[in-house]
């Protein structure tokens, strides 16, 4: 009985350790939704950078491709967001465009399964990530 329960708790702590980690936006949001505030958008596109840095490690060239997608739809939804903090209202559509058009590199370069080319475009979407990163400007002022 002691052998039962201790094989039973080593297979519930096994289970527990192989649980899926879901980063931030890792479905697509649907087309038509509320707009959401900048921040949670700007969190969402680190999340969706960080899964597909994750999948080109691997090179799980389809998750990749997955991850460029969405990366590009939270591009193109970013300059709708709410709460957009004042030091960007400016340069928010510039810089969603061209976080855009890195995500649509990314897919391609995932779906030719070319490893230098999706290393470069993940390098500048990573660059422009934290470039829209709104609390860290804020504190830099202080």
């Amino acid at each position: 009985m002691v052998r039962a329960s201790c094989v039973g708790l080593m297979l519930l702590a096994a289970l527990a350790g192989c649980r899926v980690i879901e980063r931030e936006g890792a479905n697509p949001l649907p087309e038509n939704t509320a707009p959401l505030a900048y921040s949670d958008m700007v969190n969402r596109a680190r999340g969706q950078a960080s899964s597909a840095l994750d999948a080109f490690y691997v090179d799980a060239w389809l998750d990749l491709e997955q991850a460029a997608q969405r990366l590009e739809q939270t591009a193109r939804l970013l300059p709708k967001t709410t709460q957009i903090p004042e030091a960007f209202k400016s340069k928010v559509e510039t810089e969603s465009d061209l976080l855009r058009k890195d995500a649509t590199k990314l897919l391609e370069a995932a779906h030719a399964k070319n490893a230098p080319q999706a290393n470069e475009a993940m390098q500048r979407i990573n660059q422009r990530v934290r470039e829209l990163r709104a609390q860290e400007k804020v504190d830099e002022k202080k």
